[in-house]
């Protein structure tokens, strides 16, 4: 009989598909890594169960524990399918700019959800980031997982999703796009393909209202930089330990219309269902291909499913209030 012991054993060895027209003006062969295949729906699992694992090894998360996360949604629904199977108590911590999908997700796997103001400092005591740290200090025997500066979150990347894009293509990779929030995957599967061959290019794909592509250019923090923006899951007001600015090699900006348009394009051209920044990897793979020969093969990372954005990117009425519609 050929089964899995738990859900856990199905996370990882997602597919590498061909795009095709959504790309069709790209010389270079464009290959989406689909994440959304791991049960959680997002590469978000793949870290979710290295950065418990390692906990539960040097003690810091002990047996019955309580794990404390802020999350855009994706983290969550990793870090409950762990709790799940392994026996914890799972609090999350969201910004009110996440979809209604993504909570009522996350409420239905058992986690209890606080949900906190987005246009408010990192340092605000309403902010996620402020609010999860504090009931990890109120909660007894928790665990606040802080998947920005957590080494496991790259690790986890390191160990799988970089040797299964580097065996997948044969060794022929000659880009890595992906969207960069926390930096876990770009910094982890960038350090493997790096050491395999070094002249592998590794570009970021951010938003407007975040920090990351003037500071890579510039080495400038510009709080200026920094205002509210639609885009789920990429771009940050802070500068995550698990970007590794060394690694990668170019960050390039896309809008919160255009992510939003070319979400929706992947999923009437193509028939791969994903999420927003799916969206903003494929528009700035667009804004880029003057860089590209026929000769390469880029892989784009699809980070989450499109299941989490139906009440917003996937319906007409968001659209057309947000301006992203006639």
């Amino acid at each position: 009989m050929k089964f899995y012991n738990n859900i856990l054993d199905t996370i990882g060895n997602t597919p590498l598909v061909k795009l095709n027209n959504v790309v069709s003006d790209i010389k270079a062969t464009v290959l989406a890594k689909v994440e959304t295949t791991n049960p959680g729906n997002s590469v978000k699992d793949r870290m979710a169960l290295q950065m418990i694992e390692d906990a539960e090894k040097d003690g810091r998360l002990k047996p019955g524990g309580t794990i404390i996360e802020g999350t855009s949604g994706n983290t969550g629904m990793g870090l409950a399918l762990v709790a799940i199977i392994k026996g914890y108590k799972l609090i999350c911590v969201l910004s009110d700019k996440q979809s209604k999908e993504k909570m009522d997700i996350l409420r239905a796997v058992g986690a209890k959800v606080h949900v906190c103001p987005t246009d408010v400092d990192p340092e605000d005591p309403r902010s996620y980031y402020s609010v999860s740290r504090r009931l990890a200090d109120e909660t007894p025997n928790s665990w606040y997982v802080n998947q920005y500066d957590n080494p496991s979150n790259t690790k986890a990347h390191y160990l799988t999703t970089g040797p299964e894009i580097w065996e997948q293509t044969e060794g022929r990779i000659t880009h890595f796009i992906v969207g960069v929030g926390t930096g876990g995957t770009i910094s982890g599967v960038g350090k493997y393909l790096k050491e395999k061959n070094s002249n592998i290019k590794i570009w970021g794909i951010d938003t407007y209202g975040s920090v990351f592509k003037k500071y890579h250019e510039t080495g400038i923090f510009d709080e200026n930089e920094i205002y509210p923006y639609i885009t789920e899951g990429i771009g940050e007001d802070i500068l995550p330990k698990n970007v590794d600015f060394d690694l990668i090699d170019k960050f390039e900006k896309v809008t919160d219309k255009d992510a939003a348009i070319w979400q929706r394009k992947i999923a009437k051209e193509e028939g791969i269902f994903v999420g927003n920044s799916a969206g903003s990897a494929i528009k700035g793979l667009i804004q880029l291909k003057d860089e590209l020969l026929d000769t390469d093969v880029v892989v784009v990372l699809f980070h989450d499913h499109g299941s989490r954005y139906i009440a917003k990117m996937f319906n007409d009425d968001w659209m057309r209030e947000n301006g992203f519609m006639e």
